[in-house]
């Protein structure tokens, strides 16, 4: 069986590597790099360290993630720095996870959070527990947004402004007042909730996003026989006599048994247009951006207390050091920032960070990286795509077709896994004559 897989991003890498070695696999990426939207560009900072086109944090909970990385020899443990989770920012506010086991370091943490009355963290933990009681469950026909869901359970004080309204826009890419209440509770049973050793760990990348897992995989993958197409970008994909023939734009056209499409979901509607009309769901394209600003700072003068901080500045974000040089600051979701001239927000962004380092009087160099469709709108009741399609042999791939969960490394690279999967139960399995 030969399959085609369009799209080099995570979840298409996580694809192909679950397919190497029990199918001819052909990774199609339009782009010079593997990775999609978590990569290296090509500009580097002023000490020549590489800049990602973007701030990916991972979490101990990452089960599919770093088990991919073992297997294709990325090893976490030298690439990956991991630390206890820690919410830290300029009001004041604190909140650490001790070493403990789960749930000792969930209840700890909590009661000794920093710049909060102890009525309020009672009343957190009661919530929490009743939050685990129904195992995290909000029913779909009950989704609303976050914003709604904590002003319901009263949630309403200090920790709504300092920990779960940030973690849901950091988590979901999108704000409280129309993020989905039901994937914001996925997303803390499976950190905050996982009593898994280390769940709850922050995971800070060490190297660059490529080197993380897009480039030791090209390399395994390549090693393993699969043929990877760099900048060759698909314009056509047509069923022919029960399999698929895959046109790109450099003239290339070949058919394949199985095709796989790993692409972005507002990718999706160009390629499945001319296909046989049948009903299928479209892809999510609401969708959020964000902007990743590097500031060069003298060494030693902006050393952070914890790599990981919030701003509590007009615009917010998240402040992360990076073991490759510059600091960079994380923002998401659509907020004023957008109106901003690069110099503009570099500006108010600095002088955020000046609350933490009086010291900094200048401006430093610094890049601006903007990403105007970063991720999905991850709201309530937001239809997915499924993986198996009505076009036999057809699956699709990606962080938005998982249904609640949110646009994360972690749902990509478990998405490719399961499309893999499909593709090699469909050869055991022939589907049904396609609709016509």
């Amino acid at each position: 069986m030969n399959v085609a897989i369009i799209g080099g991003g995570w979840a298409g890498i996580a694809a192909a590597v679950t397919l190497a070695g029990k199918a001819d696999v052909t990774l199609f990426e339009a782009g010079r790099t593997l990775g999609g939207r978590a990569r290296k560009i090509t500009r580097v900072n002023t000490r020549g360290a590489a800049l990602d086109n973007g701030q990916h944090i991972l979490l101990g909970a990452y089960r599919e993630t770093l088990a991919l990385m073992r297997t294709i020899g990325a090893a976490p443990e030298t690439r990956l720095r991991r630390l206890p989770l820690r919410i830290q920012d300029a009001s004041g506010f604190r909140l650490a996870l001790p070493r403990l086991p789960h749930p000792f370091n969930l209840l700890f943490g909590f009661l000794g959070a920093r710049n909060t009355g102890m009525g309020e963290k009672l009343a957190t933990a009661r919530w929490m527990r009743a939050l685990k009681a129904r195992r995290f469950a909000v029913p779909p026909e009950a989704d609303s947004s976050v914003q709604e869901w904590l002003d319901a359970a009263g949630q309403n004080g200090v920790l709504r402004r300092h920990l779960w309204e940030p973690l849901c826009l950091a988590a979901l890419n999108t704000p409280a007042e129309r993020a989905s209440a039901r994937v914001f509770a996925r997303v803390l049973q499976e950190s905050l909730g996982n009593s898994a050793p280390g769940a709850t760990d922050l995971l800070l990348p060490r190297v660059s996003l490529s080197d993380l897992l897009p480039e030791p995989a090209r390399y395994w993958l390549e090693q393993r026989g699969a043929t990877i197409r760099m900048r060759e970008r698909v314009r056509a994909l047509r069923p022919l006599d029960g399999r698929w023939q895959v046109a790109s734009e450099r003239g290339l056209e070949k058919t394949f048994d199985k095709l796989i499409l790993a692409v972005a979901p507002w990718h999706l509607p160009p390629l499945l247009a001319a296909l046989p009309r049948a009903d299928f769901p479209a892809p999510p394209q609401a969708a959020e951006p964000i902007v990743t600003l590097y500031l060069d700072y003298p060494p030693r003068r902006a050393a952070l207390p914890y790599p990981l901080l919030a701003l509590s500045g007009k615009h917010g974000g998240w402040l992360v050091e990076r073991e490759q040089g510059a600091l960079a600051i994380a923002l998401s979701g659509r907020g004023a920032w957008e109106e901003l001239t690069d110099e503009a927000l570099a500006t108010a962004l600095h002088n955020d960070i000046a609350r933490y380092f009086p010291r900094l009087a200048a401006l430093p160099p610094y890049q601006v990286i903007r990403e105007k469709r970063a991720t999905f709108s991850c709201r309530p009741r937001l239809p997915r795509c499924p993986q198996e399609t009505p076009w036999p042999g057809l699956f699709i791939a990606g962080d938005h077709n998982l249904p609640d969960y949110p646009a994360t490394l972690e749902s990509a690279v478990r998405s490719g896994q399961n499309s893999a999967r499909s593709c090699l139960d469909a050869r055991a399995n022939p589907t049904p004559t396609p609709p016509t």
